[in-house]
Formats: C-alpha cells, sequence, structure tokens
C-alpha cells in the first residue's frame, strides 16, 4: 500500500514548523460539540427533483403517443394504399397484361378517366381520358401522350366480341380496362407498367378536398342549351378566362369541355390540368386535408401493377416524391399530329408515320429542350447536348448473350449495326444469370467509356464497368446482353429545337387603351403590350377581366387568334406567388428584366417576369401557336400605361 505524505511532514523534516528536536506544545483540545440526537420522519426532498420526475413523465408520455400515432398513421397509410391496389375484377384482369416494371428505370402508366354511371359497374362506363404519363428518374423529365377519344383504331377482341375497327372509347365500354389497355399497346406499341383508373366523381372530390387547383383558363368557355327546346341538354358550362382557382365541379367543366372545339385542344386542356394539379401539390401545405384527400383516392381510383405484384408505400413514396420535386417546366406534352377527320363520320386518323413520331417523343424526350430553344429564341448558338463520345462508326463491339433466350445477340447485333457501330457475335457471355445488360470497355481506350455510355443509352438500364485486367480486348466494348433485352432499343432523343425566326407581332393600340381604363382601379401597376401576334385581337367575349385573385387584383388580356379557334393571353396580378410560376424550364436576363421561362418540350408556353411588387406573364395557346420568338417580343412590349 502506497502512503503519500505532505511536504514537510516526514520523519526528518519539519514538524508544523518547529525545530525537529524540540517537542512540540500540543494546542489546547476543542470544545466538545454538544450531543446528537436522531429525528425519525419524512425525508426532506427539494422541490426541482419533483419537477424533474414530473417532466420526465411528460416526455414518456408523449414519446409513446408520438410513437402510437406514427405506428397508426403508417398503419393507415399502408391500409390505404393496399386499398388503392387492383381488387376489382376487371382491374385484376387488366394486371395480366401489364409489364413488369424494372426498379430504378423508367416507368409508364396508363390513367383512364371514366363517367360512371349511377348504380353502373366500371364495364357500364365511358372513357373519356386516356392518358400515358412517362416517368423517368434518370433525366428528370415526365411526359405525357394523350389518345382522342374518337379516335379510330383497331380492338382487340373480348368476352365473345370478335376484333373490330372503331373509336378507342369503345374499348372501354364494351372490354373494360383490359380492354383499353390491349388496344392502346396493339396501337402504340409502348410497354405499360402501371393501370390507374379514376372516375369523375372521385376526380370533383380529389379537386374539393385538395382546396382547389389554379388553372389558366385561356378563353371564355360557355355552354347553355337548356332553353332551346330541341335536341341534348348538357350540363351547363360557364368558365370565365384568366388564372384562378378551380373547384371539382368547375374543373371537370374544364377537362371535359369539347363544345366549340375538338378532340385535341381537350387533351390538351387534360394535360395542362395535370400539370395545374402539380404545381398546386407542390404548394400543399393544409395536412389536416390529407385523410381526406387520401380517403378520396382509396374510394375513387385503382392502380394495377405489372407482375400482379402487390403496390407498396416505398414504391407510391419515390414516385410521389420524384413528382413533387420535379419543376413543373419539366413536364413535357407529346401530341398525335396530323389528326384527319373520316368522311362521313365524327372520328379521327392518324397516319403510322404520325403515330410512331409521338412515340418516339414520348418514350425519348429531350431533356435538354428548353434549354436549346430558349438559346435560339434569345439568338445564341445551343450548346451541344448527348455524349462527346466517337461516332458510331468508329466503335467496334462484339455482343455476347447473357440471357439464355435463342437469338438474343443476333437481334442486338443487328440493331446495334443498324445505329451505325460495327458489331460481331461473340457468342455465349459466362453465364446466363445477367439480369440487366453490360457493357464493359476497354479502359486503355481514351474514348471506350464515353462510346460506352452513349450505348448504355440505347439499352436503357445497361451497367457500363471497365473490362477485367485479365479478359483481353478485341473490340472497344464487349456487351452483354441481359434478361431486360426484348429485341429494341431505345429510339434517341429527337432534337426538335427549331429554327430562329423573326417574331410574328404587329403594334397594338386597342390594348392600351383598353388598359387605361383599368389602371386606377387595380393596387399594382397596369402593363400593357406595344406588340401583340399579327392578325390577333382581344376576343369579344371578356377580352379583359378584372378580378380578386386569392385576396389580389388581377387584370386578364385575352386574345383570340387570327384563325379564330385558339387563344392566348396576358396574366397581370398583384399575387406574387402563384403556383403555375414554380419551377421554371430555364431562366433569361433580358434589357434588365429577369424572365421565367416554362417549356413544353422545345415549345414556349409561358414567359413570366415580376416589377414593382406583382407578376406578369404572357401564355401561349393550348397547341402552343405562337412561336418562341412571338412569345418574347410579347413580354418584353409590356410597358405601364401613363
Amino acid at each position: 500500500m502506497r502512503t503519500t505524505l505532505k511536504r514537510g511532514t516526514g520523519r526528518n523534516g519539519p514538524q508544523n514548523g518547529h525545530v525537529v528536536g524540540i517537542p512540540a506544545i500540543p494546542p489546547p483540545p476543542p470544545p466538545a460539540a454538544p450531543p446528537q440526537v436522531t429525528r425519525y420522519g419524512p425525508p426532506r426532498r427539494s422541490p426541482w427533483r419533483l419537477v424533474g420526475k414530473i417532466l420526465l413523465w411528460i416526455v414518456v408520455v408523449l414519446l409513446v403517443v408520438i410513437g402510437a400515432l406514427v405506428g397508426g398513421f403508417w398503419l393507415w397509410i399502408r391500409q390505404s394504399v393496399e386499398h388503392v391496389g387492383a381488387h376489382t375484377p376487371e382491374a385484376i384482369a387488366a394486371e395480366k397484361v401489364l409489364d413488369v416494371p424494372t426498379p430504378g428505370q423508367p416507368a409508364v402508366a396508363m390513367v383512364i378517366g371514366y363517367d360512371k354511371r349511377p348504380g353502373g359497374s366500371i364495364t357500364q362506363s365511358r372513357s373519356d381520358t386516356i392518358m400515358l404519363i412517362r416517368v423517368d428518374p434518370d433525366s428528370d423529365v415526365v411526359s405525357m401522350l394523350s389518345f382522342p377519344r374518337d379516335l379510330r383504331v383497331d380492338i382487340p377482341g373480348c368476352k365473345g366480341h370478335l376484333p373490330w375497327t372503331g373509336r378507342i372509347n369503345e374499348a372501354f365500354s364494351e372490354c373494360g380496362p383490359r380492354g383499353t389497355l390491349e388496344t392502346v399497346k396493339q396501337f402504340a406499341g409502348v410497354p405499360v407498367n402501371y393501370l390507374i383508373t379514376v372516375n369523375f366523381h372521385g376526380f370533383q372530390e380529389i379537386v374539393d378536398n385538395l382546396g382547389g387547383v389554379y388553372v389558366d383558363v385561356d378563353h371564355r368557355y360557355f355552354n347553355d342549351n337548356s332553353g332551346l327546346g330541341y335536341g341534348s341538354t348538357y350540363d351547363k358550362i360557364n368558365l370565365e378566362p384568366g388564372y384562378q382557382r378551380l373547384n371539382g365541379t368547375r374543373a371537370l367543366d374544364y377537362v371535359r369541355y369539347r363544345h366549340t372545339d375538338s378532340d385535341l385542344y381537350r387533351n390538351a386542356r387534360q394535360q395542362e390540368f395535370v400539370k395545374a394539379f402539380k404545381q398546386q401539390i407542390s404548394s400543399f401545405s393544409s395536412v389536416s386535408k390529407i385523410p381526406a384527400i387520401v380517403s378520396t383516392i382509396t374510394r375513387n381510383v385503382e392502380v394495377g401493377v405489372g407482375g400482379g405484384k402487390q403496390l407498396d408505400v416505398k414504391t407510391v413514396y419515390g414516385y410521389a416524391r420524384l413528382l413533387y420535386d420535379l419543376p413543373a417546366g419539366n413536364f413535357q406534352q407529346v401530341r398525335l399530329e396530323g389528326l384527319a377527320d373520316i368522311p362521313g363520320t365524327y372520328e379521327l386518323s392518324a397516319s403510322p408515320e404520325a403515330v410512331q413520331q409521338a412515340v418516339d417523343a414520348f418514350q425519348s424526350p429531350d431533356a435538354a429542350a428548353p434549354e436549346k430553344a430558349a438559346a435560339v429564341a434569345t439568338g445564341k448558338k445551343p450548346k451541344r447536348t448527348g455524349s462527346s463520345g466517337p461516332r458510331p462508326a468508329d466503335v467496334s463491339i462484339t455482343v455476347l448473350n447473357g440471357n439464355g433466350r435463342d437469338g438474343s445477340s443476333d437481334d442486338a447485333a443487328y440493331l446495334l449495326s443498324k445505329r451505325g457501330y460495327v458489331t460481331s457475335n461473340g457468342g455465349n457471355a459466362d453465364g446466363f444469370d445477367y439480369f440487366e445488360t453490360t457493357i464493359r470497355y476497354d479502359a486503355s481506350n481514351p474514348e471506350a467509356k464515353a462510346a460506352a455510355e452513349s450505348v448504355a443509352v440505347l439499352f436503357g438500364d445497361a451497367e457500363v464497368e471497365p473490362a477485367p485486367d485479365t479478359t483481353p480486348m478485341d473490340t472497344m466494348l464487349a456487351v452483354v446482353v441481359g434478361q431486360t433485352f426484348h429485341g429494341t432499343l431505345a429510339p434517341l432523343p429527337k432534337d426538335t429545337t427549331p429554327e430562329h425566326e423573326k417574331p410574328n407581332v404587329a403594334a397594338d393600340t386597342a390594348s392600351r387603351a383598353a388598359v387605361a381604363n383599368e389602371r386606377k382601379k387595380l393596387d399594382f401597376t397596369a402593363l400593357a403590350p406595344a406588340v401583340i401576334e399579327s392578325g390577333a385581337h382581344l376576343s369579344t367575349m371578356d377580352g379583359l377581366r378584372r378580378y380578386r385573385l386569392a385576396g389580389h387584383d388581377a387584370l386578364r388580356l385575352t386574345y383570340e387568334s387570327p384563325d379564330g379557334i385558339e387563344y392566348w393571353g396576358i396574366q397581370e396580378t398583384s399575387w406574387q406567388q402563384p403556383p403555375i410560376l414554380d419551377g421554371p424550364s430555364t431562366t433569361r436576363a433580358i434589357d434588365g428584366r429577369e424572365y421565367r421561362l416554362l417549356f413544353n418540350g422545345s415549345h414556349l408556353h409561358v414567359v413570366a417576369f415580376e416589377q414593382d411588387d406583382a407578376v406578369y406573364w404572357v401564355t401561349n395557346t393550348l397547341l402552343d401557336s405562337l412561336s418562341n420568338e412571338t412569345m418574347l417580343a410579347i413580354a418584353k412590349g409590356l410597358k405601364p400605361v401613363r
């Protein structure tokens, strides 16, 4: 045992300051302490200890309650997602012809909106909306392709029906969702992974529970033939032009209206509403309304999954998060061009070339289209996009069979050669268990990696990796075809960048006079256009409309194009956070103004800017008929009225 002595207290050290060897005089004894008395009773506790225990129990209770709420919410979400999954016989039957989705890869969903008749089943209804939506997590682009309900197509037989040719919406009324799915897959040749059916009553409920959706209505929509005494009586529709919040009933009027135009415009309105709905969801903040929205969805929406898989929360959340974060300018609307009326009928026809062109644009949207189009419209040279690798003619490829299907490598080699690559069939790979196609490149070649990445785009889901050092490479690349290869290559994005053109505008004075009459009634500086589209004029129905928007003043100018069918508009408001302006495709600074540009592919759909505590924007026609240069010229010409 080690003992530590204080310095100076050892045997030979000083003793309390006295000289060693001289005895010290002991100090007097301390006075006797009073006798100790022991008391028995409850111990005395600090009040802070009591407060601490109370707080501890409160925290414990809160954690238990929060845990129960989170667990209950998660269980509720899981049950809601499960209920949205295919559960009716019609949806379950349709699942059998869906393609199995591949995780992390582009997915296509078919949306069918139908008008369910009171007391009738889904097969006793009419499909008014048939739309394909493609989501690509890698390119951050959502493309939409709609089919007019009067489009004449070949319909496969079902339920005793032999195959026949008729309107595309007949497939739903006669054969249900599966009939529509098979018809579209046969007509367009597009694999479909998900089927979403929603009835219009549910559509109205969802919009109402969301608190309405803000939509940019292009012109006055009016229909009322109830007092004519002849013909069919339709629902009364009365929508004024301008950016406004539509409730469920009015939103349904907007997407279904077809009294003075055609299905082409109807499809465009439906796609516009999809974008507006997305913008509304991204700005949605009322948590208390979520249960009602989810409840409405579970009652009126069904989602079928390829392969008959169970719809899971993780998948739903992944797609929801992607769409939530995606800028509104990254939604590309694809249309069937060149539709022709079939004489003697109210049906439309589309040529095979037009269908293929639309399908290619839908499956391979050009994510760089807005930037390139903006550059051209502002007089700049567009930046080169795509791979900087070598030309296909300079790339040699050995193709190997890694899936065990006869002829798979031959097919891939042939398709690659059609794209200009120098290919050869190398036989079988080291195994047939390759799920995704794998592309190996010669690491000693400085151009090989870029070439491999270009080829990977063609397969859609290919893995790119350097070839092992132990594997000699006779060609620049080795492609091992996996199980996800089904005999086709992805089409390359088509460069749709328009040529620069002179703005099609003319001076305008009528608008300035009309705005001058309203400027003192507004709480912001009213602007009037110096130029408008040549041949256009203020619409005879609500050409100028002053109204309240989200508690703010607003002014709408609506112009009728020279053809008398299309409309475009100028919107002005002191409301500085309208959802329509969230997520522009790109921005440009021109003459001291910062313009937000929202494109639909390579077509400029909205030009917006902020000035003096107000926002202003120009909206193109539903079919984007005004050129990009014309849109910019009109926006740049907006000036205050003196």
